[in-house]
């Protein structure tokens, strides 16, 4: 009679990361309350200053946090691996959250600098959005140069 060696794996939910997680979402609740309250008060006197571009501002906002939340989610192993095209979906919605969010967040940037911004803000806005472009871009190709020939069909 074989008995079997392996070591059973239990599912644990205290894991190290939900506290990470978790931390990162109260701290996003946190700014949110504290510094960005003025995004879900609309008596709030800081949307007179945000009417003049707040159409530009909603899908920056939108794009940006789509970006920011779903980029993390492309370093998980697991996910890239027993879920591959899940993983594809989401790296192409953190493509457009990046390609669409980072210059729209420049030029915001610029169009404060005709409403008294300082020009060294616009500077550094553009050179955030290039920065995290061109990293994004760089990902995205290597993820297209190392898929297998089969799936090319897939992707395209």
């Amino acid at each position: 009679m074989a008995t079997s060696s392996i070591p059973l794996q239990s599912a644990s939910w205290l894991r190290p990361k939900y506290f990470l997680f978790g931390f990162i979402g109260l701290m996003m609740a946190y700014v949110l309350v504290h510094n960005e309250r003025f995004l879900i008060d609309a008596k709030n006197p800081e949307w007179t200053h945000i009417s003049s571009f707040k159409w530009y501002l909603l899908p920056h906002g939108i794009m940006g946090a789509c970006a920011l939340l779903l980029g993390p989610m492309q370093f998980s192993d697991r996910l890239r691996q027993r879920f591959a095209k899940f993983h594809r979906v989401v790296g192409r919605f953190y493509v457009a959250g990046v390609f669409i969010g980072a210059p729209l967040g420049f030029y915001i940037q610029y169009y404060e600098e005709h409403m008294g911004g300082t020009r060294s803000f616009s500077f550094a806005a553009f050179t955030d959005a290039a920065i995290w472009m061109l990293t994004t871009a760089i990902a995205w190709l290597e993820g297209l140069l190392t898929l297998p020939a089969a799936s090319w069909a897939v992707t395209r």
